[in-house]
């Protein structure tokens, strides 16, 4: 600060014109963006796999079909019916994404899937119940149409669910060359140029990274030898990563989350993003944490608790599957409020979740929280919030928009080799980051990294929002 007034003084016209100037190029946008890499158009049909053909999926795809067929509107999606602002608030320019970026349209895309039950779409989707029964049979059709490969699962991992469509194989790297076997199939007969894996399978019990997930010698080492700690989901992105296909990690499983993931993602130039959907609480927490750092507000304790029914809180009622989801809800808080930098603030905050299987509610899951704060001089505050949200109505957009804009990053000659899609982190709930780099919770900071992401890449100037030029 003493520096800024002394240079000020030896030279006040000059500064002042040489603010005046950089408000003029910049305002509350950023000139800097430069962009020198192509984006392929998105020519011929996107095929979408889908490990785990519950209520998320069944949601999602019965959901483009009513879109499609003019039935209902795209809500929740950021790609169907977001905007994106361009130079400074007096250009008024504001195109919708779909129409500033080269993203897929919803008629080019066709779907297939694994799951452990023989239901195609439209059983999966009745037996969820999250439709209403009458727009279901009016895409039964084509919900038909849709139904189940056979998938890689063990009871293991997932022991609340069984089923009996499961593949038999004598090493898990037998399995991993069905999966294979099953994209290359679901490309050439549904005519797909392109192709992206989404996981909205169940969660998996706790696991951690071992010397097996570190290198591709030891991981394939390790599914030849049926290695324990290489779950089924690892096993479907091996298998979409070694095909080239991009990955998105719907659950908390570590999944891509690994040193051998971000290799084979970037070898062969299929993105990376997760993991865990931001649908419900998690999504009330990224909003008001904010809010509260931003005012300077304290934090003493945050009691979060669910009840939901469907086969997510079934396979959440076990321990295992609980201790994984249980580590995606619990980093945000730390993460946002940054108590080593706010001791005084957030450097005691007492954080508990609890997720309870109440198969009444069904997929429409209830999230409680009581928020214990502390406010000037220290006073003590409130604050309650139930939210009764719809948990796959939620997450189906999140399916979407993570789709197309995968699929995006795939034909970006600047995105596709990197790996890991930070700016993708507006859609999890413990968004991947690079090693040895925090992950970014805030729902506001990650909209912002979306969208300049989306500009950088069309060479659009970043938004900054410092907006100096306004007011000269």
């Amino acid at each position: 600060m003493a520096t800024r007034k002394k240079s000020a003084k030896a030279a006040p016209n000059k500064a002042r014109v040489e603010v005046r100037d950089a408000a003029k190029s910049q305002g509350d946008a950023h000139s800097g963006s430069q962009h020198n890499g192509t984006i392929a158009p998105a020519k011929g049909k996107l095929g979408v796999m889908i490990p785990g053909m519950g209520a998320v999926a069944t949601t999602f795809v019965a959901g483009v079909e009513a879109i499609r067929k003019g039935l209902a509107k795209p809500i929740g999606s950021l790609t169907q019916m977001g905007t994106v602002r361009l130079g400074k608030r007096t250009d008024g320019r504001s195109p919708k994404i779909k129409e500033f970026v080269p993203l897929a349209g919803l008629d080019d895309l066709v779907f297939t899937g694994w799951d452990i039950f023989e239901d195609n779409m439209y059983e999966a989707a009745s037996h969820a119940g999250v439709l209403d029964q009458r727009l279901l049979d009016q895409l039964k059709p084509f919900l038909s149409s849709v139904k189940p490969r056979s998938a890689v699962f063990d009871h293991n991992y997932v022991k609340k669910i069984d089923g009996p469509n499961v593949k038999k194989g004598k090493t898990k790297m037998d399995l991993a060359e069905q999966l294979r076997d099953d994209i290359r199939d679901f490309k050439k007969t549904s005519g797909a140029t392109r192709l992206i894996t989404m996981w909205c399978g169940s969660t998996e019990s706790y696991i951690e990274a071992t010397e097996a997930h570190q290198s591709l010698k030891s991981f394939e080492k390790a599914l030849r030898e049926n290695d324990e700690m290489i779950a089924p989901s690892m096993i479907y992105a091996y298998a979409s990563l070694m095909e080239g296909v991009p990955f998105a990690n719907g659950a908390p499983n570590l999944t891509v989350d690994l040193p051998v993931m971000l290799h084979l993602s970037r070898q062969n130039e299929a993105p990376i993003c997760g993991k865990d959907f931001k649908t419900g609480q998690t999504l009330m927490k990224t909003v008001l944490a904010p809010a509260f750092k931003a005012r300077l507000l304290g934090l003493s304790g945050w009691y979060s608790t669910n009840i939901l029914g469907n086969r997510d809180g079934e396979v959440l009622d076990d321990p295992g599957s609980f201790k994984t989801k249980e580590e995606s809800k619990l980093g945000v808080l730390e993460h946002i409020l940054q108590p080593a930098l706010y001791p005084d603030l957030y450097g005691n905050i007492f954080h508990k979740v609890r997720i309870n299987y109440y198969p009444p509610r069904g997929d429409n899951k209830e999230g409680w929280d009581n928020i214990d704060i502390f406010g000037w001089l220290g006073y003590p505050m409130q604050i309650k919030v139930d939210f009764l949200c719809r948990d796959s109505i939620l997450a189906a957009p999140i399916v979407l928009d993570l789709v197309l804009f995968l699929d995006l990053a795939k034909r970006s000659s600047e995105l596709r080799g990197l790996g890991i899609q930070e700016w993708l982190s507006f859609y999890f709930k413990s968004p991947m980051s690079a090693p040895g780099l925090y992950p970014e919770h805030d729902l506001f900071i990650q909209s912002m990294k979306l969208k300049n992401t989306l500009r950088h890449l069309k060479g659009e100037s970043l938004i900054t929002h410092l907006g100096l030029e306004y007011y000269d």
